[in-house]
């Protein structure tokens, strides 16, 4: 393993079956932290699972269905009892991303992004942070958007999830830090997963607009994540990094 300024601690990352998470899940057990590998599909989770143990690092998978307040509070309980009574870094990445105009969006459409990007996010920090807060330490990472930052057409529905996310970010360091949890967020940009693998020449063109000229990889955001879930991020709070390449400040 290389560096590992996150040895002994445990690390929960939702959505970490494939793309970003996976890669961000990799990265923490790289950097020492025992990750519970959290999704829906078994297979590829415990294939994420493998991988990290075959690299010598720790990792469990666990079964996480975010629909409601109920499977969140499941997950929460099943994630301390696999990190041996605690959870020391929280990465919120799970999420959905439907794209189309508002007018052609039905109420189950907004109802199901709201639960997974909004409710599944508020309830877990609510299970998970004031027992951080009981021991004083404690990162929190909530994945967002560049698209939370500007108005896009097609993108009401995605975007107004994140930029709630956005809030909650800075509302939980102000609630939080003060007793040792550091809250923050990163933003990607358009980056090359499984997820966002059918938009195909789309997301090059997306991509072009900002500074970098090119999509990035799932392992660069996971690099900010794992920043921000070290201690090298210490005085690092309520803070929402862009990780687009440029895109949001031009």
């Amino acid at each position: 393993m290389s560096s590992t300024y996150l040895a002994g601690s445990v690390a929960l990352v939702t959505g970490a079956t494939s793309g970003i998470g996976a890669a961000t899940a990799v990265k923490l057990a790289e950097r020492g932290a025992h990750v519970l590998v959290a999704g829906r599909d078994r297979a590829r989770g415990e294939a994420v699972v493998g991988a990290i143990r075959s690299r010598g690092g720790t990792a469990d998978f666990v079964a996480a269905d975010l629909r409601d307040a109920a499977s969140v509070r499941k997950l929460a309980r099943e994630a301390e009892e696999l990190g041996r009574g605690r959870v020391d870094v929280l990465v919120n990445n799970a999420g959905i991303y439907p794209f189309g105009p508002t007018e052609q969006t039905d109420e189950s459409e907004v109802d199901a992004v709201y639960a997974l990007n909004v409710k599944a996010p508020f309830y877990l920090v609510a299970e998970l942070a004031p027992a951080m807060a009981e021991r004083g330490y404690g990162a929190i990472i909530n994945v967002g958007t560049m698209v939370a930052e500007y108005g896009a057409p097609g993108m009401a529905l995605y975007g107004s999830s994140k930029a709630a996310l956005n809030l909650l970010t800075k509302a939980w360091a102000a609630e939080y830090g003060p007793r040792g949890v550091r809250v923050n967020a990163v933003e990607p940009g358009p980056t090359r997963t499984e997820g966002t693998a059918g938009m195909g020449e789309d997301l090059n063109a997306l991509a072009a607009q900002a500074p970098a000229g090119r999509p990035g990889e799932p392992e660069e955001i996971a690099e900010a994540i794992a920043f921000l879930a070290g201690d090298g991020a210490s005085f690092v709070h309520g803070a929402v990094l862009p990780v687009d390449g440029g895109r949001v400040a031009v």
